[in-house]
């Protein structure tokens, strides 16, 4: 964590990977506005919140500001797939469509990483944060796996797909049963939220639509169950 305008502007000409930046509503001042001008420049999330919630999370002087600084490095994944291709790899991507538990993010992370995944691809906005406890849930695969935040999620998976990805949808509507879908090759499995799952506009995107079926009264797996039965199947065809 970062307080006060002139310390996050340091952070932020440092490279710091910044998750969030929180902002006391009504701030004004010449200061603050070339400070506004610098975040959205770097592309930072940030909010306007009210004072109370910034005096919850420190009693230090923070001047209005507060920045979360993440706990992880994050990559390009427009550079790191042609490195996959350049190294003879057969790219095997996670989407997470705006997962937002930081358990399930963190449980998912372990198994991606016992599993051979190459990266996992996140929202910018809407997911889960990489904290503490994502990074503790993943038993440290955070810092080992590569994970790249995209500003467009939507624009992110129409690159993976013109790049030669087989995108792979994990949805109860799906056509095909899990067990009975393709993998080999290049592929990219896309997991949805906790409570909506994957949005229209990334579903429309999908070549496979996979399913997990279901046979007792509850309707669906927690999703880090989900997504460990799939990336398993994915992993069976690359041996």
């Amino acid at each position: 964590m970062v307080f006060g305008i002139r310390a996050v502007s340091e952070a932020l000409a440092a490279g710091k990977e910044i998750e969030k930046v929180f902002i006391k509503k009504g701030l004004q001042g010449e200061l603050f506005q070339g400070f506004l001008d610098e975040v959205r420049a770097n592309e930072v999330p940030f909010q306007f919140v009210p004072i109370e919630k910034l005096n919850r999370i420190t009693r230090k002087n923070h001047q209005g500001v507060i920045a979360m600084i993440s706990a992880i490095t994050y990559q390009s994944i427009e550079q790191l797939i042609p490195m996959l291709y350049d190294e003879g790899k057969d790219p095997f991507i996670l989407v997470l469509d705006h997962l937002t538990d930081v358990r399930n993010f963190g449980a998912i992370a372990r198994t991606a990483e016992c599993a051979g995944v190459d990266a996992i691809v996140i929202p910018e906005k809407g997911g889960a944060p990489i904290n503490a406890d994502a990074i503790k849930t993943s038993a440290g695969a955070l810092h080992s796996l590569p994970v790249c935040r995209v500003n467009n999620l939507v624009l992110t998976v129409e690159f993976l797909k013109n790049s030669g990805l087989k995108m792979v949808a994990a949805t109860e509507k799906g056509a095909e049963d899990y067990d009975k879908v393709d993998y080999s090759g290049p592929v990219a499995l896309i997991m949805g939220s906790e409570d909506t799952g994957i949005s229209s506009q990334v579903l429309k995107l999908a070549d496979v639509r996979s399913r997990i079926p279901i046979l007792g009264e509850i309707q669906s797996l927690n999703v880090s169950v989900a997504a460990g039965v799939l990336m398993y199947e994915i992993l069976k065809s690359k041996k």
